[in-house]
């Protein structure tokens, strides 16, 4: 999934400057950290995300997006201890369908408001670190091989389920140009089985 997540913001932000010409469509991409949310916040750590976004400008006040989020925390060592495990993450990737209202989108400053729901994967892994044999390449001595650290799974969970979201945001237009740079904040609450999944993404990229 990360390499997903890594091609779809790589083409968003590829499409900046074709997207930025074109008066009704817009879009996104971004990057920043995930602060979870109790009852899941005492069981994992502060993370990151990527998110990417395309939509349709209705007028100057509101238009509808489809948003991709793909979000990674690590799971504290207390949680772990609990487990015995040794080392664990928590993955999350979602693409929900969110109507925004805007401000004052053609201001030098825009104050936003968007929300909605879709469709959400969380994977839950336990990982252990262990030693692989590996092949290796030097100018000099060519391929030879050689051991490497990495982390072996040892238990993977993982669910689709649906979910909501809402936050707030504020863009900053870069020029005369349509580009502009953005701030945002978004609760997601997911409808994972036992226990529900509530995260804050805050978020910082370029809109166009």
């Amino acid at each position: 999934m990360k390499k997903i997540a890594f091609y779809l913001v790589s083409l968003c932000a590829a499409g900046v400057p074709a997207f930025a010409q074109l008066s009704n469509f817009t879009g996104y991409v971004g990057g920043g950290f995930t602060t979870p949310v109790n009852p899941i916040g005492s069981r994992v750590d502060t993370g990151w995300n990527i998110t990417a976004g395309a939509g349709y400008n209705v007028n100057h006040h509101f238009g509808m997006m489809l948003d991709f989020i793909y979000t990674e925390n690590g799971i504290n060592r207390r949680f772990l201890d609990q487990v015995q495990a040794p080392d664990g993450n928590t993955k999350i990737w979602g693409f929900t369908l969110d109507p925004i209202v805007h401000v004052t989108q053609e201001g030098p400053v825009d104050f936003y408001v968007t929300g909605g729901g879709g469709i959400y994967h969380r994977t839950v892994e336990y990982t252990q670190p262990v030693i692989a044999q590996g092949v290796f390449f030097d100018p000099w001595w060519g391929f030879y091989p050689a051991a490497v650290g990495t982390n072996q799974v040892i238990g993977s969970y993982g669910q689709y389920k649906g979910g909501i979201n809402g936050g707030i945001g504020m863009s900053f237009k870069l020029g005369s140009s349509k580009v502009k740079a953005f701030a945002e904040a978004r609760y997601h609450h997911i409808y994972t089985r036992n226990v529900g999944t509530d995260i804050i993404p805050v978020t910082f990229g370029f809109r166009w």
